[in-house]
């Protein structure tokens, strides 16, 4: 690939990203989480459940159970069976990433009669929630009646179901949640019922001869993340699962923190907790919602946003409303990169206005999937690309594609994607010492005695398990944001470091993670 132009290089300046700003930005979002922790009532939302239930010593729970993933794009329904201490084959096992360790272990569920169907942008659009849950309803009868004739299930009996909602909720219990102001494209009004929504638009969608069913466990998608993982890998004295977060169409993060960290009038009401917890010793799993305007602060503070950041968050349907997801996920890279994009070939296009390719015009036009594989083996086969995707029209004064507008956008692409890894790295440090996982101060190589610190000699890994199509498929986004983590803790505390940081994969956590708290809330009820 050839180096870039001195024009191009001036060009992208605005959004380069070094390890000392990620670092900077690293304490400054620790810094504004505590904050958003303790007084905001968007962000950091507690689920009503202690980290003591989800981290079981004396074996993990058993059964089969009823689970949907209501996502921004896609909805899945299924049956997860928990496993306990067996496993099933390793195809959904667990791989630490990076050069660190290479920790495979089979996982302990299986997902069976799992269903997905696409969410149609009519019933995102539409203001009335009545449609959404029908359909949803529907989708739902049809996985319940696969499984009473392959379970044999009592059509009498109610059927607990686990829920993941990929939006913020506020809850009160386990299996009440209140819909918030949603993103990623969806109408529907605030201050919903999600489980009543849910039952009702089941009762009205279902066949007479199919079992009721009861919304027995609610939890949002980046929970789900964590206690799917949590169930799967095999913690031991040197690898704790420190959180879970997603990264695609949108983006968001959870972490166990202390009941302590949260502000009173965001406590839940009820709280699962296991045997033996001190109420104010307890871990609570939160929901930060990272991604909204909450975290706006440093990015401005250290001027990360830049004016293309400006033109996309303008554009949107609530400007200003997640700042750090329009920077770092899969539904806004690419328009991030189409506004870029067409900035830098202006002298060029204005000549011949009128035959830029229509779609190139387009909002979202230029998608972060066909960006994920534009990559070079040579830079012919990037004009190929290009002059695919957008073919110009056939009209105006004469217009082509060239090798050097190919090469531009890919360079754009790696740029955006470059610096997306830096702040995501950068906010799930920040995140790690707002839970006090990690002693990150605003001095770097303010180091203390690992010996002293943990009393013993074992550096902890702390593994953050990911999801999400955005991290994996977009150019170099995984491997790029591993390497941050890495060089910003060594630029913090030199060598050895703490702890380190692992990136592993979690994929799917979403529907298994309403399967495991499902089972979770059910073996907590017998015990009542």
């Amino acid at each position: 690939m050839s180096s870039l132009s001195p024009d191009l290089d001036r060009f992208l300046s605005p959004i380069r990203i070094d390890v000392t700003k990620a670092r900077a930005l690293a304490h400054e979002l620790g810094k504004t989480f505590r904050l958003l922790a303790s007084h905001s009532l968007d962000q950091f939302l507690p689920t009503p459940i202690s980290e003591s239930i989800l981290r079981p010593t004396g074996g993990r729970e058993r059964g089969r159970y009823l689970a949907i993933d209501i996502g921004g794009t896609n909805l899945r329904v299924g049956f997860v069976e928990l496993l306990g201490s067996k496993s099933a084959p390793a195809s959904n096992g667990t791989t630490l990433n990076g050069n660190h360790s290479d920790h495979r272990t089979p996982s302990n569920l299986r997902r069976v009669l799992e269903r997905i169907w696409p969410i149609h942008e009519s019933l995102k659009n539409n203001e009335d929630p009545d449609p959404l849950f029908a359909w949803i309803g529907s989708c739902i009868a049809q996985v319940v009646g696969e499984g009473v004739e392959k379970f044999s299930l009592d059509r009498n009996k109610e059927l607990p179901m686990g829920v993941t909602f990929s939006f913020p909720i506020a809850q009160n219990s386990l299996s009440n949640a209140t819909i918030m102001a949603m993103g990623k494209g969806f109408a529907m009004s605030p201050k919903l019922d999600l489980g009543t929504l849910l039952v009702n638009g089941y009762e009205k969608s279902k066949p007479s001869n199919l079992p009721p069913i009861k919304v027995t466990a609610i939890l949002n998608d980046a929970v789900a993340t964590l206690v799917s993982f949590i169930y799967q890998f095999p913690e031991d004295r040197t690898h704790k699962v420190a959180m879970g977060f997603i990264c695609g169409t949108g983006t968001n993060a959870t972490i166990p923190l202390r009941r302590s960290a949260l502000g009173l009038e965001k406590l839940p009401k009820e709280i699962t907790v296991g045997v033996g917890d001190r109420l104010e010793d307890i871990k609570v799993a939160v929901n930060t919602e990272w991604s909204i305007k909450g975290s706006a602060g440093p990015l401005k503070g250290l001027g990360i946003i830049s004016k293309w950041d400006k033109m996309l968050d303008d554009e949107g349907e609530r400007p200003g409303f997640q700042p750090f997801e329009y920077m770092t996920s899969g539904r806004y890279l690419g328009e991030l990169a189409r506004l870029m994009f067409l900035d830098y070939m202006e002298p060029r296009l204005r000549l011949s206005a009128e035959n830029i390719p229509t779609e190139l015009l387009r909002r979202f036009g230029l998608t972060t999937t066909f960006l994920s594989t534009y990559r070079p083996l040579d830079p012919p086969d990037l004009l190929r690309k290009l002059k695919a995707e957008f073919p110009p029209r056939d009209s105006g004064l004469p217009f082509e594609w060239t090798v050097d507008d190919a090469t531009a956008l890919y360079h754009i692409a790696i740029a955006i994607e470059y610096r997306a890894a830096a702040l995501t790295a950068a906010a799930i440090i920040g995140l790690l010492a707002c839970a006090d996982d990690i002693p990150f101060s605003s001095s770097p190589k303010d180091r203390p005695d690992p010996q002293k610190t943990n009393g013993k000699k074992d550096i902890m890994n702390l593994v953050v398990g990911y999801t999400g199509g955005c991290i994996i498929n977009f150019q170099d986004y995984l491997s790029d944001c591993q390497w941050f983590l890495d060089q910003i803790m060594e630029t913090q505390f030199g060598s050895p470091v703490p702890a380190r940081l692992i990136l592993s994969p979690c994929y799917d956590g979403g529907i298994t993670g309403a399967g495991v708290l499902c089972g979770v809330s059910q073996a907590k009820a017998k015990e009542l």
